[in-house]
């Protein structure tokens, strides 16, 4: 596809129309499970409208074509990366972080042999803050964590937050509430008022891009144990979540735990999991077999 050159003054004075939005909402949801209502029209048209500039597209209809036919699908992820939402800080919810070292990590060792590893899945792992907590938690907090092999894969749908994640580059506002002991021993000064995690925590991480409504990208995740998958699904409509959740079942081990944000519940989607409360939170266990 040719994309024209066109004044920029006259691209910026692009709209989209409501058919155009719908079109461009359930295209959307077909590849990545993530709904779009007409309220947030002003927030998806944003982020078209600046990747519309950005590859010199005259009109909505010349950009939509672009993005789903382009054999590469590179700008398609650029929109993706455009439209994601990425928001954390390390420890964030962890009361489920103290109900991974005390409850779900002690009964998972105590049904299996010390031979097989023990799988943990962060899903979206964002800029990296959730899986790497997870494992600080983990060897701070689990007295067995020696005598395991533990996996920690961590997943986006943001290729460009994959790689901030993969570097482990952090400000202020991220490690808010990392004790000064933590950050001491698990982070490097970078002198710039940042901090970069140690060589050895980001070598420990597996980061893949993987889109969860994607069936080719998922295979790759069996024999899961444990699952942070936390405000994710409310992104989703009914349909979307219960798929992303049947998912999930099919790559879990029997036994396996799942962790959701705080304002989501298992029992909306599915009757698959069996909810069980340790301390202060709520997960969902796969029933054993």
């Amino acid at each position: 596809m040719t994309m024209t050159h066109a004044p920029r003054a006259v691209i910026n004075q692009i709209t989209i129309s409501n058919e155009e939005f719908a079109k461009f909402c359930e295209f959307f949801y077909r590849k990545t499970g993530i709904n779009y209502h007409q309220s947030k029209k002003y927030y998806v048209d944003r982020r078209i409208i600046d990747r519309m500039n950005k590859t010199n597209s005259e009109n909505f209809r010349d950009y939509f074509t672009f993005i789903r036919f382009q054999g590469s699908g590179e700008e398609l992820q650029f929109l993706v990366n455009a439209m994601t939402v990425n928001e954390t800080y390390f420890f964030r919810e962890d009361y489920q972080f103290e109900a991974l070292v005390k409850s779900m990590l002690p009964n998972l060792a105590r049904t299996r042999r010390a031979t097989k590893p023990i799988k943990i899945w962060s899903v979206p792992c964002s800029s990296g803050e959730e899986p790497y907590s997870i494992a600080i938690n983990i060897l701070e907090k689990w007295d067995q964590a020696d005598q395991w092999d533990i996996e920690i894969y961590a997943s986006d749908i943001d290729s460009k937050i994959l790689a901030e994640a993969r570097a482990g580059l952090f400000g202020a506002r991220s490690l808010a509430r990392v004790p000064p002991a933590l950050l001491s021993r698990y982070f490097v000064s970078t002198g710039e008022g940042s901090y970069r995690i140690c060589d050895e925590l980001r070598g420990s991480i597996d980061f893949s891009l993987i889109n969860i409504v994607d069936p080719m990208q998922t295979r790759k995740y069996t024999d899961i144990d444990i699952i942070f998958c936390r405000n994710l699904l409310i992104y989703f409509d009914d349909i979307a979540r219960r798929e992303a959740v049947e998912m999930f079942y099919e790559t879990m081990s029997p036994g396996g735990y799942i962790c959701l944000g705080h304002s989501e519940s298992m029992s909306r989607m599915t009757s698959l999991f069996v909810p069980r409360k340790f301390g202060d939170t709520i997960v969902y266990q796969k029933p054993e077999e």
